[in-house]
């Protein structure tokens, strides 16, 4: 078929012709890509992928770091910012010079105002390289309108694959997997995506609590285009935490227990399982129960037990909220409040009422027993009941709200400081100047006065809250996971002030922990797991205490103050020593290469 190009518009007028100059069509040259530099086009070529390639190994290393940090992402510095410009530009350079700069360039090779194809190969590789770039590609790059091309019968091309990228240089994208479903399981996850059916929904509408998570997990999957393959879905009672553990589960996350000890604790041994991530935290407390077994063991003494809920109430002037403030404060009347409470459950046991005043507003801190529960659920029931009492009796009384966070829970405050809320602990030990210096690999001396410079005039300093430790709240926060606890409140249970004094004519060392806030149970909650219940078997302390109503918890209690006093042993002596950066170096760094791991993927 004969393929003709339409004639170009000449770029002399006959005005020109007539005057006798030359016939000679001007060259019009459109702008390129490889124009960017005043260079040769190999070395502005060469130029843009040096600066492609060396960004985007700045950028990817960058990043990591990032990563290794905790630093979030949209951080971005004034070199990263820098960075990604000069990216962008390469960007819009190779781009320019490999797409429209060749259509370009193809286009204005001819100079001729025509050309004849007669040949149908030559037909047929024109029409190729159009239909490569889509339609009219190369009249949109020029700015003309060129009719579409007669329909013919094409041999299938191959798409071109994408030049492969070193692993090294961009993230491997995870791979969805999509698990082998029935029919009816299809089905639902589509009316999730669709959200047609709640997520919420699924465990009441299917009645199957495995087969609920799974199904929402794969619908997540869909609806985020994120792959959750390294979220493990087998191998959970899902059953177990219907209710009251966790709603919407997806899946559970693996954290490694530890096991430090034995502590000897009151004369008793104790294995105490710690739930880390972090290096070197179950080897450092490890050595502290080394240190404090040989030296004889650790005795420790429970202050008090009391949990604690205070509401806020308001009423029309301060002189009402004061008369309820007498009432309340009267030991004449705590008999008739104490019974309201107590009726709420056959472990809970009103101890006191505390009371605060700002302005009209009423401050009123209950303070009771709760068994070998934490409590918290028991004494918001308990005062519920006071306050149903106590609105009867001033039907001004306007209740605000059942926590009004004078308790204080999940918050580092003064008041729980100096008055204790859950357990309140002191844990105590001497360790003899030989273990000092064979098993801690430091000096008395040198320990007495980091710890007077350090927990307590530095933390004095930065104008701590219950912070005169050394690093209690890790050791709180690793038994608290592998024992079923309540990890938020790791706030106020790891309030600590560390002391040490040396004693025996300054040969030994006396070493203490003092915790006023420690809130643990053996029943409820996270207790009940099967990994959680395993690990409080594991102490001694698993459920309730039939015969001692409480005994359990306070127990845990006392094994909490004493795995924090080996705690800050070992690490206070490390620092003293000079070994922490070591310590961690060898046991808190992996020592795998990141790029060659994802390589090896």
């Amino acid at each position: 078929m004969d393929v003709r190009r339409r004639p170009v518009k000449p770029l002399y007028t006959s005005k020109d012709a007539s005057a006798g100059e030359p016939l000679k069509q001007q060259e019009v040259s459109s702008p390129k890509a490889s124009d960017a530099l005043p260079l040769p086009l190999y070395l502005t070529n060469g130029l843009f992928f040096t600066m492609f390639f060396s960004v985007m190994y700045f950028l990817l290393v960058r990043w990591r770091e990032k990563i290794r940090n905790s630093i979030p992402l949209h951080v971005v510095t004034l070199s990263e910012l820098l960075a990604m410009v000069s990216l962008i530009a390469s960007v819009v350079y190779l781009l320019g010079f490999f797409g429209i700069g060749f259509v370009q360039s193809f286009v204005s090779r001819s100079n001729s105002d025509s050309w004849d194809i007669e040949d149908e190969n030559a037909e047929q590789l024109i029409i190729e390289e159009d239909s490569r770039r889509g339609p009219c590609a190369a009249a949109t790059t020029l700015g003309c309108v060129v009719p579409p091309p007669p329909v013919r019968k094409i041999a299938p091309m191959v798409p071109q694959q994408p030049a492969k990228v070193a692993l090294s240089q961009t993230e491997k994208p995870s791979p969805i997997i999509m698990p082998a479903l029935s029919e009816d399981d299809e089905e639902i996850i589509q009316s999730v995506v669709q959200g047609k059916t709640p997520s919420y929904s699924l465990e009441s509408k299917l009645g199957d609590c495995m087969r609920a998570a799974s199904i929402r997990k794969e619908a997540l999957q869909r609806i985020t285009g994120k792959s959750l393959e390294g979220l493990p879905l087998e191998g959970f009672d899902y059953e177990s935490i219907l209710g009251q553990c966790c709603e919407m589960p997806v899946g559970y996350v693996q954290i490694p227990v530890g096991i430090a000890g034995p502590l000897l604790l009151d004369g008793r041994e104790y294995s105490v399982p710690m739930a880390t991530t972090e290096g070197c935290l179950v080897a450092s407390t490890n050595r502290g129960c080394k240190a404090i077994f040989v030296s004889g063991g650790a005795d420790s003494v429970l202050l008090r037990d009391g949990m604690t809920r205070a509401p806020v109430v308001r009423f029309a002037t301060a002189k009402r909220a004061a008369e309820l403030k007498f009432f309340v404060e009267d030991p004449l009347n705590f008999e008739t409040l104490s019974l309201m409470f107590n009726k709420s459950s056959r472990f809970a046991r009103l101890q006191g009422i505390q009371c605060a005043i700002a302005g009209k507003n009423l401050y009123m801190r209950f303070s009771c027993s709760t068994g070998d529960a934490m409590g918290m659920n028991m004494v918001s029931k308990g005062v519920q009941n006071v306050l149903d009492y106590l609105q009867s009796e001033y039907p001004d009384m306007d209740v605000i709200g059942i926590s009004g966070n004078f308790c204080s829970d999940k918050k580092p405050a003064a008041v729980n400081w100096i008055e204790g809320r859950g357990k309140s602990v002191v844990c105590e030990a001497i360790i003899k100047e030989e273990v000092v210096k064979k098993v801690l690999k430091t000096e008395v001396a040198a320990l007495v006065e980091l710890n007077l410079l350090k927990n307590l005039t530095g933390s004095a300093m930065a104008g701590a809250l219950g912070g005169f430790n050394a690093h209690a709240s890790n050791i709180v926060s690793a038994v608290y996971l592998a024992t079923g606890q309540d990890p938020a409140q790791n706030v106020e249970s790891s309030h600590c002030i560390t002391m040490m004094e040396a004693v025996n004519d300054g040969k030994d060392l006396h070493v203490s922990v003092t915790m006023p806030s420690i809130e643990v149970g053996t029943v409820g909650g996270g207790t009940q797991l099967a990994s959680q219940s395993a690990c409080l078997n594991l102490l001694g302390v698993k459920g309730a205490n039939r015969d001692a109503p409480g005994s359990n918890a306070r127990l845990l209690a006392t094994i909490v103050a004493g795995s924090v006093l080996a705690g800050e042993l070992s690490l206070m002596s490390a620092i003293s020593a000079g070994q922490l950066v070591k310590s961690h170096m060898k046991y808190n760094r992996s020592i795998k290469d990141i790029s060659q791991v994802i390589t090896s993927s």
